[in-house]
């Protein structure tokens, strides 16, 4: 990325997780300068889903198609809404919305995110980039992760990163390219069974520390065909529904063994991606609060794990996507093939403009 001289843009990135906990939205002031990108995030918030709307979003992977139609009209509302409130009336270049996925399934050639662009530039008044992933998977890759090229750009201090989301997901940068894959479950599995006993999540891991690692359980999730794949690969919660689900809700073991297990389980398949980075690792996501997590990955990893300042842990996602809407918008790739698998570099992201 290029530029013959300094560009400054006003961006809210807004991200959806498949942890479920609601919207991330990050007001960043981007700027390129010969090449060399810098941010600063002005503002920041997680707009949670309420319990209706959260029930909504699980229950459309089985739905109608009307009711799937009605959820991306009102997701878009929702998002339209709520960036113009962390905005008022300051006047912005785009809104990059990422979007929720609810079917991501790139070896049938398709992925899906809803919450309609074209509702969120009529409610924000403001031009709206969103459905990143699906020209990657056009042109056969992974759709994911996208956020590798942005790790590069914004944070060229660092060689490996980890995010650990509703899934967890590492990249390595190397000079001549950067690999990134979707690893193992993350926060999506830790949060159901932490909603067990009542709770939203695992503070710290308070519950999973109490219990007691049951190693056929972390057998059978280690054993789940996904783990064999070789990169590129990704991953969607279908797939947790079908694959991870059913081995976690044995109510033969206590809530507090299957969090243990569950947290071995990214535990070891974390440090075994990680076998060959360059530290320090980078580590964001919601997961990077839970220290219990964080212990465990400690222990098994033989490279440094570094966990910044609570905003870049919780809003480095939407921080990014902000920025590839950006790249969208200057007509530059936002897709690395060599993460994906694709054939080839592209530029992604449908783009409404505000009118």
């Amino acid at each position: 990325m290029e530029a013959s001289a300094e560009e400054s843009y006003e961006v809210v990135g807004v991200m959806s997780g498949s942890s479920l906990d609601g919207l991330d939205l990050a007001w960043c002031q981007l700027r390129v300068d010969q090449g060399r990108w810098t941010y600063n995030v002005r503002e920041a918030r997680t707009v949670p889903y309420d319990a209706a709307f959260r029930t909504r979003l699980v229950a459309a992977m089985d739905g109608s198609a009307v009711e799937l139609a009605r959820l991306h009209r009102d997701l878009g509302r929702l998002i339209g809404t709520a960036c113009r409130e962390l905005v008022g009336a300051t006047p912005l270049h785009l809104i990059a919305s990422h979007g929720h996925t609810l079917f991501h399934r790139p070896e049938e050639g398709l992925t899906m995110q809803v919450g309609c662009g074209a509702q969120i530039a009529a409610v924000s008044g403001i031009t709206t980039v969103c459905d990143f992933r699906t020209v990657d998977v056009a042109l056969g890759g992974q759709g994911a992760p996208l956020v590798p090229l942005g790790e590069r750009l914004l944070f060229p201090e660092h060689r490996a990163f980890l995010n650990i989301g509703g899934i967890c997901n590492i990249a390595l940068h190397a000079a001549e390219r950067v690999v990134g894959y979707d690893v193992c479950i993350g926060n999506q599995a830790l949060n159901e069974l932490a909603g067990e006993a009542g709770l939203p999540y695992d503070a710290d891991g308070a519950m999973a520390r109490s219990g007691r690692v049951d190693a056929a359980m972390v057998a059978a999730l280690s054993a789940l065909p996904f783990h064999q794949q070789p990169p590129p690969r990704s991953l969607g919660r279908d797939w947790y529904g079908t694959a991870v689900h059913p081995l976690i809700v044995d109510e033969r073991l206590a809530v507090e063994d299957r969090l243990a297990s569950v947290v071995e389980h990214i535990a070891q398949q974390v440090s075994s991606a990680l076998k060959d980075a360059t530290g320090p690792v980078l580590v964001t996501g919601g997961g990077a609060h839970n220290t219990y997590l964080l212990e465990r990955l400690r222990a098994l990893c033989n490279v440094a794990l570094e966990v910044p300042d609570a905003r870049t842990v919780d809003y480095k996602e939407a921080l990014i996507f902000a920025l590839l809407g950006v790249s969208r918008t200057r007509g530059e790739a936002n897709a690395l093939s060599s993460v994906t698998g694709a054939g080839r570099n592209s530029v992604g992201g449908a783009v409404y403009a505000a009118n």
